[in-house]
């Protein structure tokens, strides 16, 4: 069975407060950009468009199906939000993006990319893949959708978030999957806190 190396590199902004960590991209020929969570279909760029500007579409081209890559990593990149995944290899068991399916090769070395950005305090699994491989790499306890358990690392002190997925196929509201993502991005001062 094929072994897919991923496909990006980590996107790490010295400035990083928090990193997000999904398990892995989807095959390519779902993608709308060359970054993370390029499926047009998944509500990521959706979720962080509404928190931070009250525009779902605002990382959006609409009329054409995609996400705008450059006004992504600018904000990314001014923000200190930092992105890469919990898998650097797998076997896709389906040909599709379900974690359901993706059989592990090679996790990817998280305590090497947060050596690597210093400021960040907050780690988010975006999925219950992701959250069960970070569970079972720092030895601890599996946090609740939407809450954190904190971790010590190399003596320093690091939430862990679990947060709901982005892909439509998780059943939630947007407007509660978004929520979530408000605690995380308040937790580390990226959003003000709302009343």
């Amino acid at each position: 069975m094929l072994v897919e190396t991923h496909p990006l590199s980590p996107f790490l902004p010295s400035n990083s407060k928090v990193l997000l960590l999904g398990s892995f991209p989807p095959p390519k020929y779902r993608w709308s950009m060359d970054f993370f969570y390029p499926n047009f279909q998944n509500d990521m760029w959706r979720i962080i468009g509404y928190l931070f500007f009250n525009d779902k579409n605002y990382f959006s081209i609409v009329n054409e199906h995609k996400f705008n890559y450059s006004k992504i990593v600018n904000f990314c990149e001014s923000a200190g939000i930092a992105f890469f995944d919990t898998a650097s290899a797998i076997q896709r068991l389906n040909n599709d993006a379900s974690d359901k399916f993706i059989k592990i090769v090679q996790p990817a070395d998280i305590n090497h990319l947060l050596y690597q950005i210093p400021d960040c305090n907050a780690v988010a699994a975006t999925g219950q893949k992701a959250a069960e491989i970070l569970s079972e790499n720092w030895e601890c306890s599996l946090p609740n959708i939407g809450s954190f358990v904190n971790i010590n690392l190399a003596d320093k002190e690091l939430a862990f978030f679990r947060m709901p997925s982005s892909s439509r196929a998780y059943p939630l509201a947007f407007e509660n999957k978004a929520n979530s993502y408000r605690i995380l991005f308040e937790s580390v001062n990226l959003l003000s806190p709302v009343n």
